[in-house]
């Protein structure tokens, strides 16, 4: 406010006191935008000053230049400023006798202004001059963003009626015009009713004291209740259109939600899967690790074998002699046979104690696994105290080569038939391993196969829900784009119907104004003729009397007109009521709309239930095959017991016989 004030002060050769005490005390004021110069003499330097300074560094919004007593140049010079203002939306121009150039600027300020929304003209003198209010009517009309105007005492006329009843004819944007204390009479009462028939925007028309009919002035106010029905329901079906549209897009945020939710829980499942997969393949790789050092340790026991068979061939040579001692040697066999089936089975019972303990503690495989570890490696160190001890033994065999020359074939024989048995023993474990690794393998295969195969379910399942998304949010759509035409097409074929019957309720009334002026013509001519035919009233009574008649029935024609009017009236009011009708069947068609949205919502949480029964439905089966894959851990857990068992009962059986010929040497001796 303060730059304004020192623009104003800048531009002006002798600014005047007054008018720039009047912006110190609005710069003061808590709320600045104002400028308020109500009741200031402004004289024409003041008025270019702020002609100059209004178009763009004004920060006012409402402006008032009432009782300034402005000329029609400083007027002109206010008003072309303000011409391409954008901030003022009030403007008060009360009490400044404002005339010819004053409404010719006012309607150029009209075009040309996009930003006043109320103007204030009240006591001035705009209709005295026809060429400046029609100028000021057509800037009206050409305006599409006045909404208050007010015209109060500005001696209009039922000319100047008639062309502000054009203009709002041309305007869409008016919504209260305010025409009290004029001389706008019968005729410029018609106008303005007979322009309310295609003016849907004006909501008040305020037309006390200007000499208007009473019945004039009451179809104005029907008019003007017709006009604010018609602007309630309009915003009421655009609120409601709009909610539609929000209810309708909050939908669509939730099924993409539900949607994006639904594919998260997939890709979870699927890394689940994936992350179950890569335990399983560990699991087996360790497995096989397993088992290929049991085969090293087979391999190695078969390398000592071969050694110590070697040892025994070179004993062959030395033992010819030994054949005397074979039926003892024989006996001791089949007592160490028996000796060694009896160790089997107790070992035996041993294995399926342990294989029972184990299922009780599966929770500790782990720790047994260590353990088997260990106990690999102490079988690692027996064989190596084994092979020392077959090293001693060589050394006892080449000492006493007399003496195992009797037991030489003994040896032989007993070492084949426990050779054959230890490759029975050992083409058994390997062909049951190679069965296990197979059923291991075609099972993770068969599993694998059916885990694609529900994953690709999933898929479809998926695939069909969007599908199904897409086709109902495309019927909800098609739906609402006919919803839509049918209202746009009933709405132009009442626009029509309306229009049609106004323009003939128009013309009806236009004859009917033409008969009345025709009527009134006839009648003053008649009183000219009576007047002057006073002298000759005794040559000219028949001739008055047949204009009396005449007078008769033209006013029983006015009659009959009058009531033809009424009962037009009646039917537009009708028309009215089915239109109302209409819109009402039209909102029961968007409460159908409505119930059928909610339908496919719940169709959709059906769906959503579904499939979540069916996502727990293959958890489920997830939990199944998992505890199926712990199972066969648990079985390839049991089956390396199994193979360190027979491992052990091998080298007890190795130890029993080394023992055996000892000790059979020992009693040879005695």
């Amino acid at each position: 406010m303060e730059e304004f004030r020192t623009a104003y002060a800048r531009l002006c050769a002798a600014p005047q006191e007054p008018v720039l005490r009047r912006l110190r005390e609005c710069g003061a004021a808590p709320g600045r935008g104002r400028l308020d110069l109500a009741a200031q003499s402004l004289s024409l330097e003041t008025c270019g000053a702020l002609g100059r300074l209004l178009p763009g560094a004004a920060p006012f919004a409402e402006v008032a230049f009432g009782d300034c007593g402005l000329s029609e140049e400083g007027v002109t010079l206010l008003l072309h400023g303000l011409c391409s203002n954008t901030t003022v939306k009030l403007l008060d121009l009360k009490g400044n006798n404002l005339r010819t150039m004053g409404a010719e600027a006012l309607g150029k300020l009209l075009r040309q202004n996009k930003s006043i929304r109320s103007l204030i003209l009240e006591w001035n003198s705009l209709g005295m001059w026809e060429e400046g209010f029609s100028s000021f009517c057509q800037g009206l009309g050409a305006n599409s963003f006045l909404q208050r105007l007010d015209l109060r005492n500005n001696q209009i006329n039922h000319q100047g009626a008639g062309e502000l009843a054009m203009a709002l004819k041309q305007n869409t944007s008016l919504q209260e015009l305010d025409l009290r204390w004029n001389n706008i009479g019968l005729l410029g009462g018609r106008a303005l009713l007979n322009c309310l028939h295609s003016n849907k925007t004006l909501k008040r028309l305020e037309l006390a004291g200007n000499n208007i009919p009473s019945d004039i002035l009451k179809a104005v106010e029907q008019a003007m209740n017709h006009n604010q029905d018609r602007q309630t329901i309009l915003t009421e079906t655009q609120n409601r259109a709009y909610i539609l549209s929000k209810e309708v897009l909050s939908l669509k945020d939730e099924k993409t939600k539900q949607f994006l939710d639904l594919m998260g829980t997939i890709d979870k499942q699927r890394e689940e899967i994936a992350r179950s997969d890569r335990m399983s393949a560990a699991r087996v790789s360790q497995l096989q690790e397993a088992l290929d050092e049991q085969h090293s340790i087979m391999n190695s026991l078969k390398a000592k074998l071969q050694m110590t068979e070697a040892a025994l061939a070179l004993s062959e040579q030395k033992v010819n002699n030994l054949g005397e001692l074979l039926n003892a040697m024989r006996q001791e066999q089949t007592s160490m046979a028996e000796c060694h089936f009896k160790e089997l089975q107790q070992q035996k019972q041993e294995g399926a104690d342990r294989e029972a303990k184990l299922l009780r503690d599966l929770s500790v495989a782990r720790e047994k696994n260590l353990l088997l570890k260990n106990q690999v490696d102490e079988l690692e160190k027996k064989c190596k105290v084994q092979q020392d001890q077959l090293f001693q033994v060589k050394q006892d065999l080449t000492n006493t080569t007399a003496e195992l020359k009797l037991r030489a074939m003994q040896a032989e024989e007993r070492l084949e038939t426990e050779k054959r048995r230890f490759k029975q023993s050992l083409e058994d474990m390997e062909s049951l391993r190679v069965k296990e690794v197979d059923h291991l393998t075609q099972h993770m295969e068969a599993s694998e196969r059916s885990m694609q195969e529900r994953i690709q379910k999933l898929e479809a399942i998926r695939i069909a829900l969007k599908e199904e998304l897409s086709q109902t949010k495309a019927a909800a759509l098609t739906e609402r784009g006919q919803a839509e035409e049918e209202l746009i097409k009933v709405r132009n074929q009442a626009r029509l119907e309306e229009q049609q019957r106004l323009e003939h309720l128009e013309e009806k009334l236009r004859l009917m104004t033409e008969s009345w002026d025709e009527a009134q013509n006839c009648c003053l001519k008649q009183k000219q003729m009576v007047a002057e035919a006073q002298a000759k009233a005794s040559q000219l009574s028949l001739h008055a009397d047949g204009l009396r008649r005449r007078l008769e029935e033209l006013q029983q024609d006015l009659n009959s007109k009058e009531e033809e009017k009424v009962t037009e009236v009646n039917k537009v009011k009708v028309e009215l009521q089915e239109q109302i009708g209409h819109l009402q069947a039209e909102r029961t068609a968007q409460d159908g709309l409505r119930e059928k949205i909610a339908a496919l919502e719940r169709q959709l949480k059906a769906l959503s239930s579904s499939h979540r029964e069916a996502m727990l439905d293959k958890e489920g089966e997830i939990s199944v095959l998992l505890e199926k894959l712990r199972m066969k851990e648990a079985d390839i857990s049991r089956m390396r017991e199994e193979e360190a068992q027979r491992a052990s009962f091998l080298q007890n059986a190795i130890m029993a016989y080394v023992q055996g010929s000892l000790l059979g040497t020992h009693s040879s001796r005695k």
